[in-house]
C-alpha cells in the first residue's frame, strides 16, 4: 500500500496523479467507441478463406506458358462445404512443400469458367497457416515468464493482456468510430500506464514517481511529435496501409494515426525507464538513509545515463529495423542519402525516433527528481528490500 510521506509535496504529487487518473477515465469514457463511422471500402471485407493441406506439388510448374518460379499444387480442404475434397491451383513466388498447412480462397466462379483457354481454378492460394506455431510460441513465452518471474511474471502477463485489450478494444474501434487518433492514443496510453505500472510494481512512492514521470515524458513526446510532423510536412501517406485507409474514408486523419503510433510506441519504452529510475532511487535510499534528495538524484542519474544510452539505441534500432525494406528499395534504386532521408517514408521514422528519444531523455531527470523528493520523506526501513526492478 502507498504510505504517504506526510508532507505537502507528497500530497500534491498524489493529488496530481489522481487528477491524471480522473482525466484519463473521463477521456476513455468520452471516446469509448460505438458503431464504426468508417465503413469498409468496396472489396475490403474479409475473404472467404478455407483451411487446407498440400498433398502434392507438381515440379513441372504451372499450366500457363511463360510463368517462372511457379508450381501447381494439389490440396485437401480441411474446412468449408468442400471439406475432405482435393483441388489443384497454381502458386508462384513462394516455397511450398507437401504437408504444408495453407489457407485458400474460394473464387466463387460460375461452372465452366475459363482463364486463357484453361479451366479456371475453383480455389486460389492465399497464405500459409501460421496460427498453430504462433500458439505454441505464445505458450512457451508465457511459461518462461511464469517460471522466471513467478508472481511478478504473472502480474506482468496480466498487464500485457490489459495493454493489448486497450489497443484492440478501445484504441482501434475508437479511431474507426471517428475519434481523434491523437486523443484516443493519448488516453489509451495513459490508461495502460495507470494500470500496468501499479499492477507490476505495487502501489507506493516508486509507482507515483514512475507514473508522473511517464506522464510528463509522454506529453513532451506528444508536443514534439505534433510540432515536427507539422514542420516536416509529414502527411501520413508514406505506406500502402495509409493509402488503403484513405480509400476507406476521407475523414480519417492519417497524420493523426502516425502521431498515435509514436505515442503508443514511446510508452512501451518509457514505463520501463521510469520504473527503473524510481526503483534505483528507492534502493539507494534504503542502502544509505543519510543521503539527501540532491545526493540521491546525483547517484541515480549516474545509473540513468547508462540505462538511457542503451534504451535510446534500442529505440533507434527498432525504428531502423521497421524501415529496413524502404531503405533497401532506395539502395536498389541508387538513390542518394539526402534524397532518401527527404522521402516521407524515411522522414517519418526519423521524426518518430528522435521525438521518442527526446521523450526518453526527459523522463530520466524528471522521474529521478520526483522519486528523490519522495524518498527523503520516507523512513528508509519502510522501503521494501530489492526495490530495484527492471
Amino acid at each position: 500500500m502507498l504510505r504517504a510521506p506526510g508532507s505537502r509535496l507528497a500530497t500534491a504529487l498524489l493529488a496530481l496523479l489522481a487528477s491524471v487518473a480522473v482525466a484519463t477515465a473521463a477521456g476513455v469514457v468520452a471516446l469509448w467507441p460505438g458503431d464504426p463511422d468508417i465503413a469498409p471500402a468496396a472489396g475490403a471485407r474479409s475473404q472467404d478463406l478455407r483451411g487446407a493441406e498440400v498433398v502434392a506439388v507438381d515440379a513441372r510448374g504451372c499450366r500457363a506458358v511463360g510463368q517462372t518460379d511457379c508450381r501447381r499444387i494439389t490440396v485437401e480442404l480441411s474446412s468449408g462445404p468442400d471439406r475432405g475434397q482435393t483441388t489443384a491451383m497454381d502458386v508462384s513466388g513462394v516455397e511450398i512443400q507437401t504437408g504444408d498447412r495453407v489457407r485458400v480462397i474460394d473464387n466463387r466462379l460460375p461452372p465452366g469458367a475459363t482463364v486463357a483457354g484453361l479451366p479456371a481454378d475453383r480455389y486460389a492460394f492465399s497464405d500459409f497457416e501460421r496460427r498453430s506455431p504462433l500458439l505454441w510460441l505464445t505458450l512457451a513465452f508465457v511459461a518462461i515468464v511464469l517460471i522466471t518471474g513467478r508472481l511478478r511474471g504473472l502480474r506482468a502477463l496480466v498487464g500485457l493482456a490489459f495493454s493489448l485489450g486497450v489497443v484492440v478494444l478501445f484504441v482501434v474501434p475508437a479511431i474507426l468510430n471517428g475519434g481523434s487518433p491523437l486523443a484516443v492514443a493519448t488516453f489509451g496510453a495513459l490508461a495502460i500506464m495507470l494500470v500496468t505500472i501499479p499492477l507490476a510494481h505495487g502501489l507506493g512512492p516508486k509507482t507515483v514517481a514512475a507514473c508522473l514521470g511517464t506522464t510528463a515524458a509522454l506529453l513532451i513526446t506528444l508536443a514534439l511529435a505534433v510540432l515536427f510532423t507539422d514542420l516536416a510536412h509529414i502527411t501520413g501517406f508514406g505506406s500502402e496501409e495509409a493509402v488503403f485507409l484513405r480509400a476507406s474514408s476521407d475523414d480519417l486523419s492519417l497524420q493523426g494515426l502516425l502521431l498515435a503510433g509514436i505515442v503508443i510506441g514511446a510508452l512501451g519504452v518509457l514505463d520501463d525507464l521510469t520504473v527503473s529510475q524510481s526503483s534505483t532511487v528507492m534502493a539507494l535510499r534504503r542502502a544509505d538513509p543519510t543521503m539527501g534528495a540532491r545526493d540521491l538524484y546525483r547517484e541515480a542519474m549516474a545509473v540513468g545515463r547508462d540505462h538511457l544510452t542503451a534504451t535510446v539505441n534500442t529505440l533507434v534500432l527498432a525504428y531502423a529495423g521497421a524501415s529496413l525494406p524502404v531503405l533497401l528499395v532506395f539502395s536498389l534504386a541508387d538513390t542518394s542519402f539526402g534524397t532518401a532521408v527527404n522521402s516521407e517514408a524515411v522522414a517519418a521514422e526519423i521524426v518518430a525516433t528522435l521525438v521518442g528519444s527526446i521523450g526518453l531523455i526527459a523522463a530520466v531527470p524528471i522521474t529521478t527528481a520526483l522519486a528523490a523528493l519522495l524518498a527523503v520523506r520516507l523512513d528508509a526501513r519502510a522501503i521494501p528490500a530489492g526495490g530495484h526492478t527492471h
